[in-house]
């Protein structure tokens, strides 16, 4: 049972921006990705239409370079986009990546990502999970973000990103670890974080942030077990105290 043709296609295009010295894709020229077991390309069970969809690009640690083409985002059905750890993928994250309204996790720590990150990455519905730790990202935090109604995992750390963080992004509701240590933020910390309700674990260490205090607000985060932070004051003893009995 055949995929549609315009995703074969988009994979053609992704395929033609990356380099694979370990022929890990070689078996990306022929056939259906979905038949013919396309590395990293995970499919759905056929459906109503009669056709397979592409549900998953599994392309972590296999050693690919090149950059990220913009027909990922013709992947209309993807719910995981994984290109973790290939260490040398370069350029920039397609905006066009905004446009895959299924998406749940967007994993693409451990490359050499740069750029900022686009205003339409925000407009992920879905997103659970958006990782780009451990990249050469700069700009600012889009206030977009502010529209990633579901996701529980925001990992910018260890970036270069700057400015100040977006107050606007207090009103992440489900938001669990918010992890933007090792970046260049500056400016102050929100109180407005405080109003996060599920927020467990804050990093913000090795950062050029100003001010000489938490906001006293921050005392009220009833779920908070960690919050790691770089400032010219001592952390505050209760987080330390609530870290000993957390389980992730």
């Amino acid at each position: 049972m055949p995929v549609l043709n315009f995703p074969v296609d988009a994979l053609q295009a992704i395929r033609r921006k990356l380099k694979d010295p370990r022929k890990n894709l070689r078996n990306w020229r022929k056939g259906d990705p979905c038949v013919s077991n396309w590395t990293g390309v995970i499919c759905t069970m056929p459906q109503p239409d009669g056709f397979l969809h592409i549900q998953e690009l599994r392309m972590l640690n296999l050693n690919l370079t090149g950059k990220l083409a913009p027909e990922l985002g013709q992947l209309s059905n993807l719910t995981v986009l994984n290109f973790m750890w290939n260490h040398n993928i370069t350029g920039s994250i397609p905006k066009e990546i905004g446009n895959i309204k299924s998406l749940k996790f967007l994993l693409l720590s451990g490359n050499q990502l740069s750029g900022p990150l686009a205003d339409e990455l925000g407009f992920l519905p879905n997103l659970l999970m958006f990782q780009v730790d451990l990249n050469q990202i700069t700009g600012s935090l889009p206030k977009s973000f502010v529209n990633l109604i579901s996701c529980r995992h925001f990992h910018m750390n260890n970036n270069s990103i700057s400015g100040q963080i977006p107050s606007e992004l207090s009103s992440m509701p489900a938001l669990i670890h918010f992890l933007l240590d090792n970046n260049n933020l500056t400016g102050n910390l929100p109180p407005e974080f405080s109003q996060m309700p599920k927020l467990r674990i804050l990093q913000l260490d090795n950062n050029n942030f100003g001010g000489t205090e938490i906001p006293a607000s921050y005392g009220n985060m009833s779920n908070l077990v960690k919050l790691s932070a770089s400032f010219p004051f001592s952390i505050d003893y209760q987080f330390i105290q609530r870290e000993k009995g957390y389980k992730d």
